[in-house]
C-alpha cells in the first residue's frame, strides 16, 4: 500500500518544573484514515515546556522524512502540524517574532526538516491532543525510572479518539445565511457561588479546605441573583457544585423558582493543597518555586497534592459533556467556582489554558454558554454583575 500524501503531524512536549525534568512527544497520521503512522518520544533531562515542545515538533517532522524516504522521487508532501503550543505554532507560522535565545536554533532546525514540503501549522486544544501528550508522559515516566522510552511498551494510541484525527484538520466556516438550523443548545448559565468571608481577602479557597459558608454579604448576593433569574424566568433546571457556599447559591434560586438542585461533583473547585486559605502574597512566600510553576504550566499542582489546572480541565470537560447531553435544548443554571467557569468558558472558545489568568469572576456573577448539537459553543455572556447593582 502506497503511503499517503498528506501528514498531520501531533506534538508536544513537557517539563515537570519548567524547567525540569522534560519530554516530547509527537505522533504522524494518515488524515484520510485516522492510522497512526509512526510515533516518536523522548526524555531530554531539564529542559523548558517550550524547549521540550519544539524538540518534539522536530521529532515529528523528522518522522515524517524518514516515512517518505523510499517514496518516489519529487512526490509533493503536505504536512499539517498540530499542537496545543500558541507559542510554537505562531513562530513558526511566521506571525510571531522568535526572541528567545534557546528557541531560534530549534525552529531553525524544525524548518530545515522538509524542505519543499507545504508545511502548516494550527493550534488545538489540549485535549485535542491527548496522544502526543501521552507520548511526552511515556517519556517522562522513563526518564524519571532511568529508561528509554519504548514504543513496543507505548500504550498511548489506545485512548485516542480516531474521529478527532482521521477528520480533515481544516474545518469549513458556515456563512450566517447559510447555516443549518440546530435547534434551541443546550444553554448552561454559570453563577459563582456569593461571597464567603475568604471572598473579600483573596484567600484560596477550593474543595480542600474547611469548605466554608456563605457570609452574610453572600447570602445577600444570593437572593439578588435569585430575583433576577425569577424575573427572567429563563431557568429550567438547575446544578450544583457538592460545597456548601455553592449549595447554599443554589438552593436561594431554587426556592424562588420551585425547581430541585441536583449536585455535581466534577463541578467542584481545584484543591489548592497546603495553599488553602492562604492569600497570592502568603503563598509566594513560602512557597514561591512551586507558585512560579503552576502559573507557567496546566500540568503543575499546588504544594501539598492539589490539583493542576489540566486536571481540572478535564474533570470540568467531562461534567460539561454530561450536562449538554441530559439538558439538550434547555437552560440550566450552573453554580460553581472560578475555575470551573473560566475553563468551561475557555474550552469553549478554543483558548489556551494561560487563558485563565485573562479573565476577571466576580461573586455571584453570571456567565453563558450555549451549546450546539453540530458540537459547537457560544460564549453569550461573562461576568455579568447586573443583578447585584
Amino acid at each position: 500500500m502506497s503511503l499517503p500524501r498528506r501528514f498531520v503531524v501531533e506534538a508536544d512536549g513537557g517539563s515537570r518544573g519548567n524547567p525540569g525534568p522534560a519530554g516530547y512527544g509527537a505522533v504522524v497520521i494518515d488524515p484520510d484514515t485516522g492510522e497512526t503512522l509512526a510515533e516518536t518520544a523522548e526524555y531530554i533531562g531539564v529542559a523548558t515546556n517550550n524547549v521540550a515542545e519544539y524538540k518534539g515538533l522536530v521529532a515529528g517532522l523528522r518522522a515524517v522524512g524518514a516515512l517518505i524516504a523510499d517514496g518516489p522521487v519529487g512526490t509533493a508532501v503536505q504536512v499539517r502540524v498540530r499542537m496545543d503550543s500558541k507559542l510554537v505554532v505562531e513562530q513558526m507560522s511566521g506571525r510571531w517574532k522568535i526572541k528567545h535565545p534557546d528557541m531560534k536554533p530549534l525552529a531553525a532546525e524544525a524548518a530545515a526538516v522538509l524542505p519543499g514540503a507545504d508545511l502548516s501549522y494550527e493550534w488545538i486544544p489540549r485535549e485535542r491532543n491527548k496522544h502526543a501528550d501521552r507520548l511526552a508522559n511515556e517519556a517522562m515516566d522513563a526518564g524519571r525510572r532511568g529508561d528509554r522510552w519504548e514504543p513496543s511498551a507505548s500504550t498511548a494510541a489506545l485512548d485516542t479518539p480516531r474521529a478527532l484525527v482521521a477528520a480533515d484538520p481544516v474545518t469549513p466556516q458556515v456563512g450566517w445565511g447559510s447555516a443549518p438550523d440546530l435547534g434551541a443548545p443546550a444553554t448552561l448559565v454559570l453563577l459563582r457561588h456569593g461571597e464567603t468571608a475568604l471572598t473579600p481577602q483573596k484567600r484560596f479557597s477550593g474543595s480542600g479546605g474547611t469548605d466554608p459558608e456563605l457570609s452574610p454579604a453572600g447570602l445577600e448576593q444570593a437572593e439578588r441573583a435569585a430575583s433576577a433569574f425569577a424575573a427572567r424566568g429563563t431557568v429550567q433546571e438547575i446544578v450544583s457544585s457538592p460545597l456548601r457556599r455553592c449549595r447554599q447559591t443554589a438552593g436561594a434560586v431554587a426556592a424562588r423558582l420551585g425547581l430541585e438542585v441536583r449536585v455535581e461533583d466534577g463541578l467542584r473547585e481545584t484543591d489548592f493543597g497546603a495553599w488553602e486559605g492562604l492569600t497570592f502574597g502568603e503563598v509566594k512566600e513560602r512557597y514561591g518555586d512551586d507558585l512560579d510553576a503552576w502559573l507557567a504550566s496546566p500540568d503543575a499542582a499546588p504544594t501539598g497534592g492539589g490539583e493542576s489546572f489540566a486536571e481540572v480541565a478535564d474533570r470540568v470537560a467531562a461534567a460539561r459533556d454530561g450536562l449538554v447531553t441530559r439538558y439538550a435544548g434547555r437552560t440550566v443554571l450552573v453554580v460553581t467556582h472560578v475555575t470551573p467557569i473560566k475553563t468551561l468558558v475557555r474550552l469553549a472558545l478554543g483558548a489556551p489554558p494561560e487563558a485563565l489568568f485573562r479573565m476577571e469572576l466576580s461573586a455571584a456573577s453570571v456567565s453563558s454558554v450555549a451549546y450546539y448539537a453540530d458540537g459547537n459553543a457560544s460564549v453569550r455572556l461573562l461576568n455579568d454583575t447586573s443583578h447585584l447593582r
